[in-house]
Order: structure tokens, then C-alpha cells, then sequence
């Protein structure tokens, strides 16, 4: 289908949920939106812009939205984004947007400012060729009538990571929530259990994401290179990978990163 087809396609999805737009559930005071970029762990070049629910426009774009998809002027429209997304995967954007309202539903819309919802497509870059990248959208606000007025979305390029889209969607909480639901869309990818990390573990995925050395490492967390080293073949072991690129290719299917950033875990020596 069309691009611009497919943006009536999102609205329409969107509007057949009526209660994810405007209901009586009154919620905690949410983050802002500065709270959480800073809590985003960027992997690779990213940007981001709210959309306005009453009519679909932009806001608060980044500047380098332009340089990462070769635009002439910033979007002021979702249509202009979605312009930008390969039109095979056009179809997986809709179903995986329904299966998140569906499972924000099956959660509780009065829950909705609290959970994060992510997968991955292929968009259009300066080049002109297409790149994975990973889509992340939070709903940021209602209004005193309980309508939904505006939700953040962050696009990160991780074409240097993976060029395999498995189709996974998933629902996580952020602030007081520690939902994780997964959600598989693709029929030939066998179910995974994913693996237990401890503490310890968990904060050296987020350094090694960082493209952090063992010793640059063991000097922040006060621990030998030896013990990273350590960690780094545990950490490989239960994830089943071979190479730092392998591992967080998979940390990003997990979710795990993510669940470093947004439920705030706290690490202690």
C-alpha cells in the first residue's frame, strides 16, 4: 500500500480504540520529555519528535532528522515520517501498532503514560538506501478531559547492529512499572526464554553498549579486568553469542537495554 494510504491506515487503528485516546483514568504526574531522552541509551545515530494527537502534526523535532533521512526542510506531519518507512514494511508498522494498543488495553489504559512501546523497520537514509531502525513511543500527556494530547516517538539507526528485523514488538514499563510483555509477529522465529541477569551483569551490558574496553570498565566499576573479562564470557554464555556485535544485537531483541534505561535499576559494588 501507499505510504500516505497507510498513515489514514494509523489513524483509523488509533480511533477504532477510542479509550487510548481519551478516557477518565487519571494517572501520576508523568516525565517530561526531557527526562526520557536522558534516560535513553542511543546505540547508534537517533532523533526524535512528539506528535500532537489532535491533528497528527509535529512538534519538538530534532534537527538531525534531516541528515539522517537526506530531507530538505523538517517533517510537520506523521505522514512525512511514515513517507520515510520501506513500503514492505508498511504492513508490520500497522499490525504491530494494533498489537500494542491491544496489549495497552488487556493492561489498563489508566496505565498507558507508564508504558513503552518498541520495534523495529526499515526507513529511508541520506544515501538513499534503507536502514533498520528501532522505533520507541511513550505517551507523554492527557489533557483535564482525560484525551490523549501527545506522544514522544525515538527513531535509533541500528543498521550497524543488525539488518535482521525479527518482528518482535514490545510493551514495557517505565517510572513505577515493570511491565515487559513480548509480543512475536513473525511465524518463523522459534520462542526464547530470555536469560536471568544479575545486577552486576546487567550494568556491564549497558557499558559494553556504550563501546566501553574491559579495562575502561573494570576503572569505572573499581573492579580488575580480569573479573570484566570474566562477566563478558558469562554474559556471552547465556546469551549464546560470539562477538560484542552478536551480544547487543540481542540485548535490543531482549529488551534488556531498555529495561536498564527505563526502570531506573539501581547498581551497587
Amino acid at each position: 500500500m501507499e505510504p500516505k494510504k497507510h498513515h489514514h491506515l494509523l489513524a483509523d487503528l488509533w480511533e477504532s480504540y477510542p479509550d487510548a485516546l481519551s478516557n477518565n483514568f487519571q494517572s501520576e504526574k508523568p516525565y517530561g520529555i526531557v527526562n526520557h531522552l536522558s534516560d535513553i541509551l542511543a546505540v547508534g545515530p537517533y532523533y526524535h519528535y512528539v506528535i500532537n494527537l489532535a491533528d497528527y502534526s509535529l512538534s519538538q523535532v530534532s534537527e538531525n532528522i534531516t541528515s539522517i533521512h537526506g530531507l530538505a526542510t523538517q517533517p510537520t506531519t506523521i505522514r512525512e515520517v511514515i513517507d520515510q518507512i520501506h513500503p514492505e514494511d508498511l504492513e508490520f508498522v500497522l499490525k504491530a501498532e494494533e498489537a500494542t494498543l491491544v496489549k495497552m488495553k488487556e493492561i489498563g489504559f489508566e496505565h498507558q503514560l507508564f508504558l513503552k512501546t518498541s520495534y523495529c523497520f526499515r526507513m529511508r537514509v541520506a544515501k538513499g538506501d534503507y536502514h533498520l531502525f528501532h522505533h520507541q513511543a511513550i505517551h507523554l500527556a492527557k489533557d483535564d478531559l482525560g484525551r490523549l494530547t501527545s506522544a514522544l516517538n525515538i527513531h535509533t539507526d541500528v543498521q550497524h547492529i543488525t539488518q535482521s528485523n525479527n518482528k518482535i514488538v514490545l510493551v514495557t514499563g517505565i517510572g513505577s512499572r515493570d511491565d515487559y510483555c513480548q509480543i512475536d509477529l513473525s511465524k518463523q522465529l522459534p520462542q526464547f526464554e530470555i536469560p536471568k541477569l544479575s545486577k552486576r551483569e546487567m550494568e556491564i551490558v549497558s557499558l559494553v553498549a556504550k563501546g566501553n574496553s574491559s579495562p575502561q570498565i573494570a576503572e569505572k566499576l573499581f573492579i580488575s579486568p580480569d573479573t570484566v573479562r570474566t562477566h563478558r564470557k558469562n554474559l556471552f554464555r547465556k546469551t549464546g553469542t560470539k562477538s560484542v556485535g552478536e551480544f547487543i544485537c540481542k540485548c535490543i531483541e531482549w529488551g534488556l537495554l531498555q529495561l536498564i534505561c527505563f526502570f531506573n535499576i539501581e547498581f551497587f559494588i
